[in-house]
């Protein structure tokens, strides 16, 4: 490779061809950060060039995680052995009284099926959930 370079020195167009081949920003792909997310992915991630700025001085808009725990209704009834065991659940008459925020549920969802009459105490329940839950015979408490 060296004795190529060592050839081109000293001539015009240093193996370019025509001198006007190599005339403007075209030739180039552009000038700046042109096509930093097309023909010039890999120079810009290698320069760390992300939405036409440097690394280290964009703004991070991180998605919003919430650390609530969700629980469905089909989950609730199948863990309603577990949960009379433990003592987070009690068994009034023919009804199950179940509170969901002394489990650490914050919501529960409406996958699952309910056979049982539940009366469920939550922070927050789905339509469905709670329609499941009312077909069954049961109802639902919203505790803030």
């Amino acid at each position: 490779m060296k004795r190529r370079i060592k050839k081109i020195r000293g001539t015009r167009t240093c193996g370019g061809g025509s001198h006007k081949k190599r005339r403007g920003k075209g030739s180039k792909g552009g000038s700046g950060n042109a096509g930093a997310y097309e023909h010039h992915f890999v120079r810009s991630l290698k320069r760390g060039i992300r939405k036409g700025k440097v690394k280290g001085k964009r703004s991070i808009h991180a998605a919003i995680r919430r650390d609530e725990r969700i629980l469905n209704v089909g989950e609730l009834e199948e863990r309603l052995a577990e949960l009379l065991d433990s003592g987070n659940a009690e068994e009034c008459d023919d009804a199950f009284i179940i509170d969901t925020t002394q489990l650490g549920i914050s919501k529960i969802l409406g996958k699952g099926g309910v056979r049982e009459k539940l009366i469920v105490k939550a922070k927050a329940i789905s339509n469905e959930a709670k329609d499941k839950i009312e077909q069954a015979g049961g109802s639902v408490e919203i505790v803030s």
